[in-house]
């Protein structure tokens, strides 16, 4: 193995670290900004679901700095385990009673 080919293990090894890294960011801040975690309950189009996953790669960044909200997939609060996952996207509200200390006014 040459130097070269070296180099390179070592700098993928850190990307790779730096992106695992900044996705546990961005999880962080979904749960303590937006609320979110996993089995949280929230409302999208009158409904109410939990939810299932948060897609990060959705988050932008806003002109002031911060992250937009994420997609969110969720399953209806009647059959939480057993209906299928539906994607909400970003247009969603977490429910009252779950609503963080950061996000209440």
């Amino acid at each position: 193995m040459d130097y070269g080919d070296s180099v390179q293990k070592v700098l993928l090894r850190k990307i790779q670290k730096a992106e695992q890294d900044l996705l546990q960011l961005k999880l962080d801040y979904c749960r303590f900004i937006f609320g979110l975690t996993h089995r949280s309950r929230i409302e999208c189009d009158g409904k109410s679901y939990v939810v299932r996953s948060v897609d990060v790669d959705s988050m932008e960044r806003l002109e002031d700095g911060s992250f937009s909200r994420p997609a969110i997939a969720g399953a209806p609060t009647d059959a939480p385990d057993t209906a299928e996952p539906q994607d909400l996207g970003t247009d969603w509200t977490l429910a009252e009673s779950a609503t963080p200390p950061s996000a209440r006014s």
